[in-house]
């Protein structure tokens, strides 16, 4: 994939390498970045031993946490769940990883902070490390940061993270995000501080409507949710989007809920409506809106949260809506092998499943590059925290732009799409396979989110 670097005119403007040590000895996909040589010769003669919690003579056990079992949002992030079970398929149908059979655990974290953090206890106990996990609510991650590894050193366990909304997941030594951690940690509560956010669409959507006059639609369910929209909003308004308003809304909200959020976007003139919530907030809004008769804007906006089977489905109502993903879309998955694996082996592929299938790359390509320097014994938690540290080329084979070092920042890439006839279609940058790449796709503001939330009403 070619990925082009492009620079506004302004206001209008895991190595799916298979080195895993299979016995058979497998060879590496070709076209795929392995991090050197195959490490297949590093599993000849060698006779496999128990190296840490979650690695045997004959298998490697990862944990995948995700919120699925809230009444909240019943389902919510089973995808995740889904992704990283294909994702072990498909290595172990390729001969395995480092000489062994990948196992993975699931847990349920349902939106609550006490199944967070038994799922970090249950993880310490059982897994080489949490892999593709989506947990919203994790505030205390006190055991996967200092629990003993095998050796009884207090190491923790790696997170390998499809999403961290939680600050205190973002800013754990242990966790590594694919594609975005706004924080700069360490933080200190209750103080400004500087995040970052995406800001590219932004110069895209004035390229239809210069005057941006906007509602954000917040997810308001979760304290850290609310605290994750304060720095998209600031941001977005830095980029030149005038807010006539914030409003919160829940996963549990009917469309009628949606009227008075329609009647605020019609007092105020609004050209623009951002959704940072989920698809069915953005679902709802516009079959509101439509009933209402709102027809004054002309740019509906949706993050990745939109990027879904339910949303397609939801065709004619939702025709028109703009989004932006950090990945080259699966309507192209012909000009990336990654994000074609990933598409044949789930039923219904979605944005959290891709981020989850992306983490699991990530951990495949740590994994094979300790085998190929030290081998197969050389598997442990440590060492897996070490490699990730040290990693700076990830990019998931090309399926996603690549992020500072060490994955603690936001990957400055992005591609829009428009929902068109029930078809999510490429609008920007124009070419298919390419992502436009510019640091200025990434602002930074300054504040305090639970400050800047308490405002939100």
């Amino acid at each position: 994939m070619r990925i082009r670097r492009r620079v506004y005119a302004v206001v209008v403007v895991l190595g799916l390498v298979m080195v895993a040590c299979g016995r058979s000895g497998s060879e590496a996909d070709p076209g795929v970045d392995n991090g050197g040589t195959s490490a297949t010769a590093a599993c000849d003669g060698v006779t496999l031993k128990a190296t840490d919690t979650g690695v045997t003579a004959d298998t490697i056990t990862i944990q995948v946490m995700a919120d699925v079992g809230s009444s909240l949002a019943p389902g919510l992030f089973q995808s995740n769940i889904d992704a990283v079970k294909a994702y072990a398929d498909k290595v172990n149908a390729e001969g395995g990883l480092a000489c062994r059979k990948l196992v993975v655990e699931t847990w349920d974290s349902k939106l609550a902070a006490d199944e967070a953090k038994n799922g970090q206890i249950q993880a310490c106990t059982s897994a080489l490390a949490m892999v593709g996990g989506n947990t919203l609510f994790n505030p205390d991650v006190t055991e996967m940061n200092t629990c003993a590894d095998a050796q009884g050193q207090p190491v923790g366990v790696p997170d390998v993270a499809a999403l961290a909304n939680d600050v205190n997941e973002q800013c754990s030594p242990n966790a590594f995000v694919i594609q975005a951690v706004p924080e700069t940690c360490p933080i200190v509560p209750g103080q400004p501080r500087p995040l970052k956010a995406f800001v590219g669409q932004i110069a895209f959507y004035k390229t239809i409507e210069p005057n941006l006059r906007g509602l954000f639609l917040v997810p308001g369910d979760l304290p850290t949710t609310v605290q994750s929209a304060t720095y998209q909003i600031a941001a977005q308004e830095q980029a030149g989007v005038d807010w006539i308003g914030a409003v919160k809304v829940s996963g549990r909200d009917e469309q009628s809920a949606y009227t008075p959020r329609v009647q605020a976007a019609k007092a105020g003139n609004a050209t623009y409506v951002y959704d940072g919530s989920n698809d069915l907030a953005m679902m709802s809004m516009r079959r509101e809106s439509a009933a209402q008769g709102l027809d004054g804007v002309s740019v509906w906006g949706c993050s990745i949260a939109c990027y879904t089977q339910r949303f397609r489905q939801a065709a004619s109502d939702v025709d028109g809506t703009y989004l932006w993903l950090q990945f080259l879309p699966f309507e192209e998955a012909s000009t990336n092998a990654a994000a074609q694996a990933y598409v044949d082996s789930v039923p219904s592929p979605d944005a959290g499943g891709a981020q989850a299938w992306q983490a699991s790359m990530l951990f495949r390509q740590v994994v094979d590059r300790i085998v190929q320097t030290d081998g197969p014994n050389a598997v442990t938690r440590a060492r897996v925290l070490q490699e990730l540290n040290a990693t700076d080329d990830f990019t998931a084979d090309g399926w996603m732009g690549s992020q500072p070092k060490p994955l603690k920042g936001v990957s400055q890439c992005f591609v829009v799409l428009q929902m068109v006839d029930g078809q999510f279609v490429r609008r920007f940058p124009a070419e298919t396979g390419t992502l436009s790449c510019d640091p200025a796709n990434v602002a930074t503001v300054t504040l305090d989110p639970a400050a800047a939330a308490a405002d939100i009403r």
